[in-house]
């Protein structure tokens, strides 16, 4: 099996996920909101279908359409907490932002250090 590809970004966007982890760190923790975090990451991704490599984690859930389905009730807490980090960070996209913020809750909680690859649009 070869070794996976992922898309390039400039040092400027991982400069800004960084900040963004750091933050996320302190949200979470403060305001005790992981699972709901983790559940946004979990729902924003479960679209994705192996076989025809469709689907998949593209910040829909920022939109309410998205956020009504029954299945994702409650998520709009979650964007709605997420929002003024995000506000302050234009040039991440809310894929990448939605799955950091997974990434993080799992690393807040004392569950193991998560590869985090950016480049979603």
């Amino acid at each position: 099996m070869g070794s996976k590809s992922y898309p390039t970004v400039s040092d400027e966007y991982l400069a800004a996920v960084g900040k963004a982890k750091r933050k996320l760190r302190g949200l979470i923790a403060e305001k005790n909101c992981a699972p709901l975090m983790l559940r946004l990451a979990w729902h924003s991704a479960g679209t994705f279908d192996v076989s025809s490599r469709t689907g998949g984690p593209f910040g829909t859930m920022k939109n309410p359409g998205e956020q009504s389905h029954a299945a994702n009730a409650g998520l709009d807490i979650a964007v709605r907490l997420l929002d003024p980090i995000k506000d302050q960070l234009p040039i991440l996209s809310y894929a990448d932002f939605y799955q950091l913020a997974g990434v993080v809750a799992v690393e807040v909680t004392g569950g193991p250090e998560v590869p985090f690859h950016p480049g979603r649009q």
